[in-house]
């Protein structure tokens, strides 16, 4: 073979191996100016608002919320990855905040003068807790709210809570003669605690059965009310039965059925769902998500554990961990995992719950905290 032939062979098989081994980098970049042409948003990459995260736009849609909503965290460019995290804003640092911290989502069910069950709570019981909340610091957010990083509503080092009541039964809400929240229910109760507390948020998440509160044929009005006054309605099932027991068909008729009941009230669909008895069926899509009919963007399990904050890179919001609201009693290690066990651990250990920064453009914390954040929240990130 000629001289000039080997060298030009040569030379063709140096620029197929520089090729395959160059960092595509002008790939990606070509992606992300195509998805930017179509109006697409990446989650590392801030939105036009002032909030960190958009909760998804459904509150009037009669169709199921897309899943693109929220925005989920994608790994972040090796540049971004390797960036400096700017520092903090003194005002944060003055409050110590730190939003890799926990956040105990609080699991509630029936409420009653006199309890008969093990998970009933007496109306003294929810107002001396939202009470101790309110004292403590603490700020209601829905659980809507809390799955989109949405914490405009949590002042500079106060701490979000979210408040959950499950099987919608009539001593978590009522209505009066006058169309009120009926004396004595959980909303009633949530209702004065915030008139006596004003930075306490009446706000809560209620995951209904077909009972709907005993309503009858004033559920319409009785929805209506709670989410005109920032209640967030949530899916808990029709019949309330073990998940993890029954086929794809059988949760998806469960969950479907009272999503249909739902959207028939309120012209708009569930933001999230709550497992029955926290018990997960076979594969955990079948409850996230049916086209057409319902697409989740947190699912909330039974509880244990305050959650980890939405920007952990351990966060997951289709498994949200919750507390049990009871006092510091035998039955079922509630002396270690209880809501009054974990809000007496918060209380003595600060450094380990989620506070506030005041801003919602920013995820604040302690650069011992760094190893924790999700991917994709970096360019929000600022630390001390």
């Amino acid at each position: 073979m000629p001289l000039l032939h080997k060298i030009a062979g040569i030379v063709v098989v140096c620029a197929v191996i520089i090729g395959l081994t160059l960092p595509g980098t002008r790939r990606g970049r070509d992606a992300g100016a195509s998805a930017a042409r179509s109006g697409a948003t990446s989650p590392s990459t801030p939105a036009p608002s002032a909030t960190r995260a958009p909760a998804p736009a459904m509150s009037t849609a009669s169709a199921p919320p897309s899943s693109s909503a929220p925005p989920q965290p994608s790994p972040s460019a090796s540049a971004e990855a390797s960036a400096p995290i700017p520092p903090a804003a003194p005002g944060a640092v003055a409050v110590k905040a730190d939003e890799l911290g926990e956040v105990p989502v609080l699991m509630y069910h029936r409420i009653m003068k006199k309890p008969e069950l093990s998970l009933d709570r007496s109306t003294k019981e929810l107002r001396d807790e939202l009470t101790r909340l309110a004292e403590e610091g603490y700020v209601p957010v829905t659980a809507a709210e809390f799955v989109a990083g949405r914490f405009d509503a949590v002042p500079a080092g106060r701490h979000p809570v979210v408040l959950t009541f499950d099987d919608s039964t009539p001593g978590q809400f009522g209505l009066d003669a006058q169309g009120g929240p009926a004396p004595d229910t959980a909303v009633a109760i949530i209702q004065d605690v915030a008139r006596r507390y004003p930075g306490f948020r009446p706000v809560a998440t209620f995951y209904l059965n077909e009972d709907l509160f005993l309503l009858g044929d004033r559920a319409a009005a009785g929805l209506a009310w709670l989410t005109r006054h920032g209640y967030e309605i949530g899916n808990h099932t029709v019949t309330h039965p073990d998940l993890s027991t029954m086929s794809r068909k059988r949760v998806q008729d469960e969950i479907g059925g009272i999503e249909d009941k739902i959207v028939s009230l309120t012209g708009a669909h569930a933001t999230t769902f709550a497992y029955p008895f926290g018990a997960i069926p076979h594969k955990r899509a079948w409850a996230q998500r049916q086209d057409g009919r319902y697409d989740f963007q947190g699912v909330l399990l039974a509880g244990w554990k305050p959650s980890e904050s939405p920007f952990d890179k351990d966060f997951d919001r289709f498994a949200i961990t919750r507390v049990r609201s009871e006092g510091k009693i035998k039955e079922n290690d509630c002396r270690t995992f209880c809501s009054t066990a974990w809000l007496d651990e918060l209380d003595a250990h600060p450094e380990r719950r989620y506070t506030s920064d005041g801003d919602p453009r920013a995820v604040t914390f302690p650069k011992s905290r760094e190893r924790r954040l999700g991917k994709g929240y970096r360019a929000q990130a600022r630390s001390y």
